[in-house]
C-alpha cells in the first residue's frame, strides 16, 4: 500500500473525465487518474465501432481547447453539416416496392451554412475520442494512471480525501471528481442521491453498410412507437457506413435483436424512409435502456461530479456527452484559474460550478422530456400541433437557427424569450 498526494483525483477516464484531467493537468494540477481499463488503439482497417457519439461544434472547441482534436482527427470522423427533423405520416403508410416507406408532413431542417458554419458536429467513434485522450494523460508529467483499478472507498476530512482503490492503493487529494458514468461509484460512496425516471422505451442501435457516398448529413423521424434516427459514419473499410438508432417498445425490439442480419434489414427498410441510402449489411448491432437521472447536488464537501455521474438525458437529440464536456470545461475553466497553493476543493468554487451547470443541464432534459412526450404518441390533437410546430419552425430562420446554435454548443445561452418559453412547457 502506498500514499500519494494529489490535488485532484478523477474516478473515470471516459470522454468527459478524461478531457477535464488533461485540462487540469495543463492548469497545473497533480492529477490522479482511477480506471478500470485502458482504451485500444483504433484498427484504421475496422469497420466502425457500435458506440459513436454526435460531438457538437463546443465539443470541438473544448477538444481543441485541451489540444487533442488535431489527434483524433489523424482517426476517422464523419461531419455532418445539416439536421433535419420530422413526423412520419399518420395513418395508412405509402409503401414503395422493397418495402421503402414515404415521409410527409412538415419538416424543420438546420444548416451549417446558414449559421455560417462548415459543419455542425463530427460522428466519431467513442473509442478515437477516449484513446486520443488517453495518449495525452499518459504522456503528461502532472497525471498519474491507477489503471487497471476502480474506486472501493472513500474518505471525506476538513482538507483531503482519502480513497481506497481495489488495487490496494490509497490516494490523498484535495478534490475528488466522479466521473465514473451513470452507476456512479463516487457518488454512492459521497452520499448524494438522485431522482431518476426511467422510459418505457429502449433504443436499438445499429451499424449499417450502405450505398456511397458518405452522407453529410443527420436526421429524426418521429413515429407513436418512438423515433427513427440515421448518423452518417465515416468510410471504413472500403464502404460507406451509418448508425440507425431505433426507438420502440421493449418486446418489439426483443424480436428486433433475434432476427437474422437479412431479417434485420428487411425491418429497416419497412421502419425507416427514402432518405435512409440503400443499406447492404447490418453487421453489429446494440440496445440499451432510456432513463432520466439527475443528481440532488453536484457536489458535497469534497466530491464534485460531472457527466453522467450527475445526470442523465434522453438521447434523442444526442446530447449527453455535448453535455458532459460543457460540465468538463465549466469545472476546467473554473480550476485553470487557481493560483499555486489554491484549494482546488474549495466550496465557493465548487458551488459556482453547480450554479453554472445545473440549470443548463435542466434546460436541456426537460426539452428533450418535453420532445420525447410530444412525438411519442398518436393522439390527432396532438398530431396537428407537432405538425403546425415544425412547420412554424421551419419558417421562422431566426429562432430556428438561435435554437440550433444553442444545442451545437456555439452559444452558451438561448434568447430569453424561448427559454422562458421552454420552461413554461417543460
Amino acid at each position: 500500500m502506498s500514499d500519494h498526494p494529489f490535488d485532484i483525483a478523477i474516478v473515470g477516464a471516459g470522454m468527459v473525465g478524461a478531457s477535464l484531467a488533461l485540462a487540469c493537468a495543463k492548469a497545473g494540477w497533480r492529477v490522479a487518474v482511477i480506471e478500470p481499463a485502458a482504451p485500444a488503439e483504433p484498427d484504421p482497417d475496422s469497420e466502425p465501432e457500435l458506440r459513436v457519439s454526435a460531438l457538437s461544434a463546443g465539443s470541438e472547441a473544448w477538444l481543441n481547447r485541451i489540444g487533442v482534436w488535431e489527434s483524433m482527427a489523424k482517426y476517422r470522423m464523419a461531419p455532418f453539416r445539416s439536421l433535419s427533423v420530422w413526423e412520419a405520416p399518420s395513418g395508412p403508410l405509402r409503401v414503395l416496392p422493397g418495402g421503402r416507406r414515404l415521409a410527409h408532413g412538415a419538416r424543420t431542417t438546420f444548416e451549417a451554412q446558414r449559421l455560417e458554419r462548415s459543419h455542425l458536429g463530427h460522428i466519431v467513434e467513442n473509442g478515437i475520442t477516449r484513446y486520443a485522450l488517453w495518449q495525452h494523460l499518459a504522456t503528461h508529467d502532472r497525471v498519474q494512471l491507477f489503471c487497471p483499478s476502480s474506486l472501493k472507498h472513500l474518505q471525506q476530512g476538513s482538507e483531503s480525501v482519502t480513497l481506497t482503490l481495489d488495487s490496494g492503493d490509497t490516494i490523498v487529494a484535495s478534490l475528488v471528481v466522479g466521473a465514473d458514468g451513470a452507476t456512479s461509484v463516487t457518488r454512492k460512496l459521497a452520499g448524494i442521491g438522485t431522482t431518476r425516471n426511467q422510459y418505457r422505451q429502449q433504443a436499438m442501435v445499429i451499424n449499417v453498410r450502405h450505398e456511397p457516398p458518405q452522407q453529410s448529413i443527420t436526421w429524426q423521424m418521429f413515429t407513436p412507437d418512438g423515433p427513427r434516427a440515421y448518423l452518417p459514419l465515416p468510410d471504413a473499410a472500403g464502404s460507406s457506413w451509418g448508425s440507425l438508432v431505433w426507438y420502440d417498445q421493449p418486446e418489439n425490439l426483443d424480436e428486433l435483436m433475434a432476427l437474422d442480419e437479412q431479417g434485420l434489414m428487411a425491418a429497416i427498410r419497412r421502419a425507416f424512409p427514402l432518405e435512409l441510402p440503400d443499406i447492404d449489411a447490418a453487421p453489429a448491432r446494440g440496445r440499451f435502456p432510456i432513463a432520466r437521472e439527475h443528481a440532488h447536488q453536484y457536489y458535497r464537501d469534497r466530491v464534485v461530479l460531472i457527466g453522467d455521474a450527475a445526470h442523465t438525458i434522453n438521447p434523442l437529440a444526442g446530447q449527453g456527452v455535448n453535455l458532459g464536456f460543457q460540465d468538463a470545461a465549466c469545472l476546467g475553466s473554473l480550476l485553470g484559474g487557481g493560483a499555486p497553493g489554491a484549494d482546488p476543493g474549495n466550496p465557493e468554487l465548487l458551488a459556482q460550478y453547480e450554479s453554472a451547470r445545473r440549470p443548463r443541464n435542466q434546460l436541456m432534459m426537460d426539452a428533450m422530456d418535453l420532445f420525447y412526450r410530444f412525438f411519442s404518441n398518436n393522439q390527432p390533437p396532438l398530431h396537428l400541433m407537432r405538425n403546425l410546430g415544425l412547420g412554424l419552425a421551419g419558417n421562422l430562420p431566426f429562432a430556428r437557427d438561435q435554437v440550433a446554435r444553442y444545442a451545437m454548443g456555439i452559444d452558451e445561452t438561448l434568447p430569453a424569450p424561448v427559454e422562458s418559453l421552454l420552461n413554461r412547457l417543460a
